[in-house]
């Protein structure tokens, strides 16, 4: 669009603007703001306009991440929305004509494609606006005097429409505003919960429903079933569905995902049942990549009064006229491409499906459809007894506040690992989604995304390929976790907050010494020395990530340890963070308590040299302070005045006199300052070693060969370390007397001469030689 725009620019640029002296009247009144001052714009400006308010700053993102990329057959479906408006523009005559066609051709090959004979078309935009009409139409159909009596005859008897439980959300409402509807007409059918799958609707436990419903006085009028759910793409029993509807004379309405599946040359029994009910919503734009297309409603009704009553079909030439994009997309793909899309689609979602069940710690909630393109899956925690690794796992021995803290645990990893894929490979459109069981998870539906991304098999390797390559980090934090509630615990001064909604290893917060632990107010204090710690923690460049914020039902801040591998040592990691916090307090407290003994120093130093003045007075006498007799009294008798003075020290708190330092030239040490906190254990690192790195010594997965040389590392670190100290030590070690052994000569004479005399232990010989000389 915006290339056609440019096209369209640059041929209206070559005609003659027109000039100022050409335009029309001025505006009488200036309160309309904008463009519309003057006589109007031309065609060039109006569509710099547009394409500036299309694209907007240049700076802001790339131009290919803002307008989607269609496709040719994407260009086609727009077209048609344009033709549209130029074919209004006809006589009644052949736009009746013309419209007539389209929409005929349109419905017959949309029944023939998805394999639903005999049927009518409702082209719409909102994809609920078809299940609307459909229940007005059943409610003309089962109240022959509701044109008449209107709400009475409702009343009377009310009608009830049944929706799966598993249905999409807000469906129910739509359709009771829709239709006027109170909410007790809607019947919510629960899903199997002891056999079958949790996605599909229990047809017993509705066949109960509808019974109870009639003994009432009620109209079982419509039933909504899923041939895919919203969800997890599960059908419900269709085939069954129908009997019971044929039974009490119910209008049956089916919708998902799967319908697609029926322009295939294999159908699976329970979509291919679908064909038989009384509607179908499909949603052809997303399944083949076209935008601004319609969605299609498919319908099986005799009466045209009825239909047009209901809003199903209209004599308006605009309402027909909404097939057109439909009508030239379909053309263009023809029959070989819409199956290549939707094949291409199902290819993929059974390419994921086989490559996850290979990958452990995955579960997949479809397994048993093979032929559904949707594909649902989680990590999942394993029990204890398969898998040391996982420890902190909900069993039903545990108690329920323990199961669902665990719950959450396992959908906050759910939640962190969809939004890692959804980042590693874009072009495979996953969501994640909360389902009420199971909790949340991970879904890939390339018939709603692969036409539109261009989803290609490399890509669900890739997928598969980022899942692997995550689920370590996944088991180690996992493992981790309770280490590092331990250690925290443990440590003076931290506390450890459970926070069930953080996937990280854990979050921690340090208790100052003024800390309100029974109060939930903000504490600046403590703020900022989480902010801080914050700082400390980020600049040691080490795997981990740390962030900062409130705590989940307080507004105190926390440290929040992100996600781990499985070299990190717990330990370490809590004693770092308890001591640079503690460092971080008592280095603000020595800078708080410093600013008051400075200010109480200033006003002491103030009092003292006042006195000292006074005393000064008085010893000089008033005389020598009048400007001429003081000069010739001091050239009789000078004064011998010593310069008396004050130093503050700021590490001892005092003030003290500069006697000492004009008398002896030479300043005072005082106290020294007291020294920095430090951990109560050192560690040595290899080098490029990161920080929180598991030591090397004594592991067994390493071979003999490798942990001797890693410890002799260590010992050469270590060595290299108290190197400079021992040479220290020998220099000021006082020399041995002049009869006293050497080392060499005091060494036993059967030791054996391993040792080579250093080039340094001749320097004395060669100076004695010089001496004598």
């Amino acid at each position: 669009m915006g290339k056609n725009l440019k096209e369209a620019m640059k041929m209206l640029e070559d005609s003659q603007r027109r000039t100022e002296e050409e335009n029309g009247k001025k505006l009488v009144s200036g309160d309309i703001p904008g463009p519309l001052q003057g006589s109007g714009q031309d065609m060039v400006s109006i569509l710099q306009l547009v394409q500036n308010l299309m694209h907007g700053d240049e700076d802001e993102e790339p131009q290919s991440t803002r307008i989607q990329n269609i496709g040719e057959q994407g260009h086609i479906a727009l077209l048609g929305h344009s033709l549209g408006a130029y074919i209004s523009t006809l006589d009644k005559e052949k736009l009746r004509k013309l419209t007539t066609r389209i929409l005929s051709d349109t419905t017959l090959w949309l029944c023939r494609i998805f394999r639903y004979e005999n049927g009518c078309a409702y082209f719409h935009e909102e994809e609920r606006e078809g299940l609307a009409k459909i229940c007005r139409l059943a409610i003309h159909s089962r109240y022959e005097d509701f044109v008449v009596d209107g709400f009475n005859v409702l009343y009377n008897k009310k009608p009830v429409i049944y929706l799966s439980a598993a249905a999409r959300p807000g469906l129910g409402q739509y359709l009771c505003n829709q239709l006027g509807l109170p909410f007790p007409c809607l019947c919510r059918v629960p899903c199997n919960t002891m056999f079958g799958s949790q996605h599909q609707m229990d047809v017993a436990f509705l066949e109960k429903l509808i019974k109870d419903d009639i003994e009432r006085g009620k109209l079982p009028l419509l039933l909504v079933a899923n041939a895919g759910t919203a969800a997890v793409g599960h059908t419900d029993k269709i085939g069954r569905l129908k009997e019971l509807c044929e039974q009490y004379g119910i209008w049956l309405h089916v919708e998902g995902v799967n319908l697609a599946t029926l322009a295939l040359g294999y159908v699976s029994s329970s979509v291919l049942a679908a064909t038989k009910c009384d509607s179908m919503t499909l949603t052809p734009g997303p399944w083949l990549g076209l935008p601004a297309v319609p969605a299609v409603t498919l319908y099986k009704h005799d009466d045209p009064a009825l239909t047009l009553v209901a809003g199903l079909t209209s004599n308006k030439p605009a309402d027909k006229l909404r097939a057109l994009p439909l009508w030239l997309s379909l053309q263009y793909l023809g029959l070989d491409g819409i199956v290549e899309r939707i094949k291409h689609a199902c290819q993929l979602s059974q390419r994921l499906q086989e490559s996850l069940k290979k990958v452990n710690h995955i579960k997949i909630l479809v397994e048993d459809e093979l032929s559904s393109p949707v594909v649902v899956f989680r990590f999942f925690q394993e029990l204890p007894g398969s898998d040391p690794v996982l420890k902190a796992i909900p069993v039903p021995s545990m108690a329920p506040s323990a199961v669902g803290r665990e719950r959450h645990s396992c959908d906050a990893l759910n939640r962190w690992l969809g939004e890692q894929l959804k980042q590693l490979v874009p072009a495979s459109g996953l969501t994640v989604m909360d389902l009420e069981v199971e909790g949340v998870c991970i879904r890939f539906s390339p018939l709603m995304t692969a036409a539109v991304l261009g989803t290609r098999g490399e890509d669900v390797d890739q997928l598969v390929a980022c899942i692997q390559s995550q689920l370590p980090v996944l088991t180690c934090t996992l493992q981790l976790r309770e280490e590092f509630k331990q250690e925290v615990t443990a440590a003076a001064g931290l506390l450890h907050v459970d926070d069930p909604n953080w996937p990280g290893i854990g979050v921690v917060r340090y208790e100052h010494a003024n800390d309100d632990k029974s109060s939930l107010k903000l504490d600046p204090e403590g703020e900022k020395i989480h902010a801080g710690l914050l700082k400390k923690l980020n600049e040691l460049e080490s795997d981990l990530t740390f962030k900062m914020g409130p705590e989940y039902k307080s507004m105190k801040s926390c440290i929040y340890v992100g996600m781990a591998s499985d070299d990190v040592d717990i330990s370490e990691l809590v004693e770092t963070i308890a001591v640079t916090a503690r460092e971080i307090e008592e280095n603000s407290r020595l800078l708080e308590n410093m600013t008051e003994v400075v200010r109480k120093g200033i006003q002491e130093a103030q009092v003292q040299l006042q006195k000292a003045n006074e005393e000064r007075l008085l010893e000089e006498g008033v005389l020598r302070q009048i400007p001429v007799v003081g000069s010739v009294l001091n050239w009789f008798s000078p004064v011998q005045a010593s310069q008396k003075g004050r130093t503050f020290n700021l590490t001892a708190g005092s003030l003290e006199s500069t006697e000492h330092t004009y008398v002896y030239k030479v300043q005072g040490t005082g106290v020294t300052p007291p020294q920095t906190p430090s951990g109560t254990r050192t560690k040595q690192r290899l080098p490029g070693q990161k920080p929180f790195k598991r030591s090397l010594r004594g592991s067994d997965a390493l071979s003999e060969t490798s942990s001797v040389s890693h410890v002799e590392d260590l010992e050469k670190m270590e060595h290299l370390s108290s190197g400079p100290e021992q040479d220290a030590l020998e220099t000021t070690s006082p020399e041995p007397p002049p009869g006293a052994p050497s080392p060499q000569e005091a060494e036993p004479l059967g030791a054996p001469q391993s040792r080579v005399q250093r080039p340094e232990d001749d320097r004395p010989q060669v100076e004695d030689a010089e001496s004598l000389r």
